[in-house]
């Protein structure tokens, strides 16, 4: 029998191989190799909680202008086929949305990919009063987008004014150039007063969250 004497903490010395010496002296060499690799073939992971979508795009589905958004116009229809005739690849589909007083029902037009691109209200006349841009992939009359900043944009104090009950909180401002069209910007982590536009440093970050257009 074998004795289990000197086994464990006092276990005795055994004869050295130098082949596995050099090995283990090499190991950590040849992980730091692997991991180099492993880097360079792998996409990179941070893990800094979710992931941003780009805030703009260089997508432009429609044009809003002074005259309309891209061919809807005063003269359009209220209408889901007056809207898809105009909006070729479009689909329409209704729902309800917030306007600065009131919540209404309007037409939703979404692109083939079946993202909302723009709302559309109905004026009293039948034919449409407002189209809101709801998507990044369009743009303004001066190449404003939505997620852009008052500072990006370069929208100026005095053509703003505070929004007022459901955009309570919010810059409504206007295109320069265009009468018609109104840029609606969200300011981040505000508190008020809400009777005023805060500080311009303040100001400078908020990001656009609708382009309107309004019909004559």
């Amino acid at each position: 029998m074998h004795s289990r004497a000197g086994i464990g903490r006092f276990a005795p010395a055994t004869q050295r191989n130098p082949l596995k010496d050099i090995m283990r002296s090499a190991l950590p060499l040849i992980c730091c190799i692997l991991a180099a690799f492993v880097a360079t073939c792998s996409p990179t992971f941070e893990d800094t909680g979710p992931v941003i979508v780009a805030r703009t795009s260089d997508v432009t589905l429609v044009q809003i202008s002074e005259a309309g958004v891209g061919n809807l116009n005063g003269q359009t229809a209220y209408s889901a086929k007056a809207i898809q005739a105009a909006l070729p690849g479009f689909t329409t589909e209704g729902l309800q949305s917030a306007t600065e007083n009131k919540t209404e029902w309007a037409i939703g037009a979404f692109n083939s990919d079946g993202f909302q691109v723009l709302q559309v209200f109905k004026g009293a006349d039948g034919k449409i009063r407002e189209v809101h841009g709801v998507t990044h992939h369009l743009q303004g009359p001066n190449g404003e987008r939505i997620g852009m900043t008052f500072a990006e944009v370069g929208s100026r104090r005095g053509d703003c004014r505070v929004g007022r009950n459901l955009w309570r909180g919010m810059a409504i401002c206007k295109s320069r150039g265009a009468d018609r069209v109104t840029l609606v910007y969200a300011i981040s982590q505000y508190a008020g007063p809400f009777d005023r536009l805060p500080p311009s440093d303040q100001l400078d970050k908020a990001m656009i969250q609708r382009i309107i257009w309004t019909a004559p």
